[in-house]
């Protein structure tokens, strides 16, 4: 049974996070979304433990902290280094896509151009981590 999500969104660019929950209101997927505009803010949002997510949602390339460098940091934390990290970028560098995997991503995400696509994409990135046994049940 497919249910809610508790998505922690990583992103510095304004419209693709109007973008991202766009998708969600017109699929009509009621996912509960928090934002951060780049690592530095993801950690201090994951710092006390009070918001655990269900999945992390991140670019790559982010002012103070970027993507690879947040990862690094979130997988030396005991409990935050478990939750599946999913990265939605622009960057299909083959060395990025090989770090990422390194560090332990669950999935490595390219933004197409289209809109149709995106909505398409991040559909089944929502669909099938909304029917996952996660650890922050």
């Amino acid at each position: 049974m497919a249910r809610a999500l508790n998505i922690l969104l990583i992103e510095d660019d304004a419209i693709e996070v109007m973008k991202f929950n766009r998708v969600l209101k017109t699929l009509h997927l009621n996912h509960k979304i928090v934002e951060a505009n780049n690592g530095e803010e993801a950690l201090s949002i994951l710092k006390d433990k009070e918001i655990i997510p269900d999945i992390i949602i991140l670019d790559l390339n982010m002012p103070k902290i970027n993507g690879i460098e947040f990862l690094g940091i979130l997988k030396q934390d005991e409990v935050l280094r478990y939750i599946p990290s999913i990265i939605l970028t622009t960057s299909n560098n083959h060395r990025d896509v090989m770090e990422c995997y390194k560090i332990g991503i669950a999935g490595y995400l390219l933004k197409p151009l289209k809109y149709e696509d995106y909505v398409d994409r991040v559909k089944k990135l929502i669909d099938y981590w909304s029917v996952n046994e996660l650890i922050s049940q």
